[in-house]
């Protein structure tokens, strides 16, 4: 399991799809979220601006990211 810190109180999924390096490029993210493969604890996410806070997990193609508070 990977694990983000989270620089701010949150951050937006298509970023964190990005900076976990699961998607290349934001368009890859939003095709990816748009088609339902990506999920937030546990859930279908379909929006790319959802924000992440600490404690969430994000699964993709069989990695599972977590988001946490440095």
């Amino acid at each position: 399991m990977e694990i983000i810190k989270l620089r701010d109180d949150y951050i937006k999924l298509g970023q964190a799809l990005k900076a976990s390096g699961l998607a290349e490029s934001g368009a890859d993210a939003k095709h990816a979220i748009e088609e339902g493969l990506v999920s937030v604890n546990g859930e279908t996410a379909y929006q790319r601006g959802k924000k992440l806070v600490d404690g969430d997990t994000i699964s993709y193609r069989g990695q599972v990211v977590k988001i946490e508070k440095p």
